[in-house]
């Protein structure tokens, strides 16, 4: 059974119970399917479903009465109106129904299906939205675009599992951003690191370029010989924004700039040894400290 998201958020957590961890959120419009068989979870608990997204595969329990059955010819026609459906661009739009006059709130991210000149439907149902909340399809991803995509997300604060504009988490953040640009990418950062083509170095980065980040930095033998004893365990990831000159960087190797989320969607400097944050800075570390130690780097 296929099941859609009619609500402008739905959490997807980690049990079936209000007070569960959120492992990730439906944004308005996401299509699931319902009750997921596996040999050691119960497909239905209660009120509760147990879900698998089709966008990226994450999967967790949902309350029932967030999320709409749909199947056969409308789940058909949803589904193909996906492949052309336009984006809210901005980190949160407003659509009013024309059924009720009804206002939801939307997250960027979110995809409108059959979208012309500020009307689009779903399930038969029109709404109209401000033409300048959205792009009619994926940005091509340069560093103008990305600038202009970024900016207003800035200072979303953090949210474990969240995507959407009052809350998001480091992953959720890439991944909503990277859809702008046609990107699908996996929930998690740790998924999200084995995506496109890996780039060997920060010198070789572009803006646009995924980077991810363990809790501890790589020593330097690793560094040199490659005998690092095991793979680093990513625990962040954030977006390659700006090439910036060495000499406003803590270190020579520092050439760059990067939007992450950590404790809130901010812009700081990155060098090979990872993330500077002028904001750590205390009577120790009085120009800032690292926070975050580079791990990789990918091209989509």
């Amino acid at each position: 059974m296929k099941g859609i998201a009619l609500h402008s958020v739905v959490p997807v957590r980690t049990e079936a119970r209000e007070g569960a961890e959120q492992e990730t959120q439906m944004l308005f419009g996401e299509l699931c399917e319902i009750d997921v068989q596996r040999d050691d979870v119960q497909s239905t608990k209660g009120n509760w479903y147990r879900v698998r997204l089709e966008a990226d595969g994450a999967e967790g329990w949902v309350d029932a009465k967030m999320i709409a059955p749909i199947g056969g010819t409308d789940y058909t026609a949803y589904q193909n109106a996906l492949k052309t459906a336009a984006y809210v661009a901005m980190p949160m739009a407003y659509a009013v129904s024309e059924n009720n006059g009804q206002t939801i709130p939307l997250s960027a991210g979110t995809r409108l299906t059959n979208y012309t000149n500020g009307h689009f439907e779903v399930l038969g149902v029109g709404f109209r939205i401000d033409p300048g909340m959205v792009i009619a399809k994926p940005l091509e991803l340069n560093e103008q675009n990305l600038l202009q995509a970024v900016r207003f997300f800035l200072n979303v604060p953090y949210l474990w599992g969240g995507k959407n504009a009052m809350g998001m988490d480091c992953s959720g953040f890439v991944q909503v951003v990277m859809s702008l640009f046609g990107k699908s990418l996996p929930r998690n950062a740790s998924q999200q690191a084995k995506c496109g083509r890996e780039i060997s170095c920060l010198e070789q980065a572009k803006p646009g370029d995924l980077v991810f980040f363990g809790k501890e930095p790589i020593s330097e033998s690793a560094k040199v010989n490659g005998d690092s004893p095991e793979p680093v365990k990513i625990t962040h990831v954030g977006i390659i924004l700006q090439r910036q000159d060495s000499s406003d960087s803590p270190s020579e190797a520092s050439l760059y700039t990067v939007i992450h989320c950590s404790g809130r969607v901010k812009v700081e400097k990155i060098d090979g040894t990872g993330i500077f944050s002028v904001e750590r800075a205390d009577k120790e570390h009085p120009e800032g400290m690292y926070t975050h130690y580079l791990a990789g780097i990918r091209r989509l």
